[in-house]
């Protein structure tokens, strides 16, 4: 199903051709490529380059679909990296959400410079790398909004924003054609749980002094009005502690830590004890409470192992899960199949987050398991248990209007969003002395800035590389493809006995089928038919094709696949295995 990994010649060359597929820089020509992120959620990543000298901004993952079987993680094609690897710089993070982050260890390999992140982005990378056998060494530099650090050509200043975590900041580079703003996510929430307010007058000075180009967040630019806080959501679960008398399980994303903040203060509020349940949710609660970003009064968090002791009504369980995830604590828990976590009929599970497109079917299979528990569900179409933390239209309008750039380039998101965001940054800006030129790009898009003004000049690499973290290794096209056939129309095994040397048929060749389903009762007649076929195929094939175990096989496997598309309608993985006798 794969092939074995290049040799070092193999690679070299490999590489050899990569590079040649990537345009030289102009001199004294900024070019800015985004390298995962524009016409997707997810995967965001991009590329700075001044002639000899590049940073990255960010290095995330996005998740797999649910017919991409085996795949645990997609990343950014990262071949303009690779072939960069001497003069990138350093890795500059905005925030510790999987789509900034996940990517990390894959990236980290490819170059020597430093990894920029704030306190909490970084203790979330670096169980990543240990994971990976990475010894990130002091390569790993913590640093704080308004701080400045400086990366060959450019100088990269940290601005607090607010999001749906901690700790997170936008990025004002300094590059030899002006100044670059890149958002990162977020929303301009005015009540912080955190009291780390968004730097608005850092935003409107930058405007002041004057912004060649400005990258921001199109996540929700089709949502008017404003994003509401994450304090908005407190109402509707105080009246969950009210009204529930069993257990209150909530499912949530491991990293909304204003959320754990959220259901500790109420469970304290409330005389319930709070239990994190789940791989993730535990780590980093722990990595939170650690760096003072979440706080438990003394008294309040019990150990999972400890629910059992507790009367149903004094119990808040925090979980993974909330996308149905099969493997996710609370997947388990609607199984009966945890440990020590169970339900009952008092017991009200709320999934405290939106559904990512795609998961619709995972996460009504898991609410049908909890059903069946006599469990209630409530989700976020039924109460306001769930805050976005990307700003709506209103933010991200304030946003423009404060930095006043001269380009402006949508990031984050579908294409019909950054064409929205284009639309209304137009709009925004119009009127005013000099009129905004929008860039709309996509992944692999070289965004020029040089004295003549921005243009989009080239395509340079990108794609997806699938990610089985079981195998620590890349799944292929054809990997994927076959575990396609397999999970829709099964498996047959032709074993055929052939001889060494005339290389004529044995006996009678063996089929056995998995997953193949096919009529009872012509089952029989259609295994037999399938051996007068393999019959057949080596009769009519020469000498040489006989002795040729590797063409023979394929030549059998090719006109099996016909038969059995022929006569079922299915198209099962084929195997045949030759045995020479």
């Amino acid at each position: 199903m794969s092939s074995d990994p290049p040799g070092p010649a193999e690679h070299e060359i490999e590489l050899q051709m990569n590079q040649s597929a990537i345009p030289d820089v102009s001199p004294a020509t900024l070019e800015v490529i985004p390298l995962g992120g524009l016409g997707e959620f997810g995967m965001n990543m991009m590329a700075l380059t001044w002639e000899d000298s590049t940073i990255l901004v960010d290095a995330g993952v996005m998740f797999p679909d649910p017919d991409q079987l085996g795949v645990d993680l997609i990343i950014p094609d990262l071949t303009y990296v690779e072939a960069r690897r001497a003069n990138v710089k350093a890795l500059v993070l905005t925030h510790g959400h999987e789509d900034h982050i996940g990517g990390v260890p894959h990236v980290m390999p490819l170059f020597d410079g430093p990894v920029y992140g704030t306190a909490m982005t970084l203790a979330l990378v670096e169980p990543k790398l240990e994971e990976h056998g990475i010894d990130a060494g002091e390569r790993l530099k913590p640093v704080t909004p308004r701080q400045t650090v400086t990366a060959g050509p450019f100088t990269i200043e940290f601005i607090r924003v607010t999001h749906s975590m901690p700790d997170c900041v936008a990025l004002a580079i300094t590059t030899p054609v002006g100044v670059i703003v890149h958002t990162g996510d977020f929303k301009i929430d005015q009540t912080p749980l955190d009291g780390e307010y968004f730097d608005l007058h850092r935003f409107a000075e930058l405007g002041r002094q004057g912004v060649l180009a400005l990258f921001a967040d199109s996540t929700n630019i089709d949502r008017k009005g404003f994003t509401g806080p994450e304090t908005e959501v407190i109402e509707a679960f105080e009246e969950l502690f009210t009204s529930t008398h069993g257990k209150l399980v909530v499912a949530a994303f491991s990293s909304s830590i204003y959320r754990m903040q959220v259901l500790v203060d109420l469970a304290a509020q409330f005389d319930r004890k709070v239990a994190f349940v789940g791989r993730s949710v535990v780590r980093n609660a722990e990595i939170a409470q650690r760096l003072g970003y979440l706080r438990v009064p003394s008294g309040v968090q019990i150990r999972d192992s400890d629910v059992g002791s507790y009367a149903s009504q004094d119990v808040l369980c925090v979980t993974t899960g909330s996308q149905g995830e099969p493997q996710a604590a609370l997947s388990r828990i609607a199984i009966d199949d945890h440990r020590f976590v169970k339900l009952g009929p008092d017991d009200v599970v709320v999934l405290s987050a939106r559904a990512i497109p795609g998961n619709e079917k995972a996460i009504a299979r898991t609410m049908s398991h909890i059903a069946r528990r006599g469990a209630d569900v409530i989700t976020p179409d039924m109460k306001h248990v769930h805050v976005s933390g990307h700003g709506s239209a209103e933010e991200l309008k304030l946003v423009i209007s404060l930095i006043r750039p001269q380009y402006f380039v949508p990031i984050h998101g579908e294409y019909r969003q950054l064409a929205q965001h284009a639309r209304v940054a137009k709009r925004v800006m119009s009127g005013r002395d000099r009129d905004l030129e929008v860039l709309l790009a996509e992944d692999g898009d070289i965004i020029q800035f040089d004295r003549h003004g921005a243009r989009i000049g080239g395509k340079a690499p990108t794609g997806r590389v699938l990610i089985d973290v079981t195998r620590l290794g890349e799944v292929g096209d054809e990997v994927l493809r076959d575990r396609r056939h397999l999970a829709g129309d099964g498996l047959v095994v032709a074993v055929v006995g052939i001889s060494r040397h005339g290389g004529a048929l044995v006996g009678e060749p063996e089929l056995v089928a998995r997953g193949y389903v096919v009529d009872e009762g012509q089952a029989e007649t259609l295994f037999r038919d399938a051996a007068g076929v393999i019959a057949e195929c080596i009769e009519a094939s020469s000498h040489e094709e006989r002795t040729d175990q590797g063409l023979m096989t394929e030549k059998l496997r090719v006109e099996l696949r016909r038969f059995f598309k022929k006569r079922s309608g299915r198209r099962p993985l084929v195997l045949p295995i030759l045995m020479e006798i």
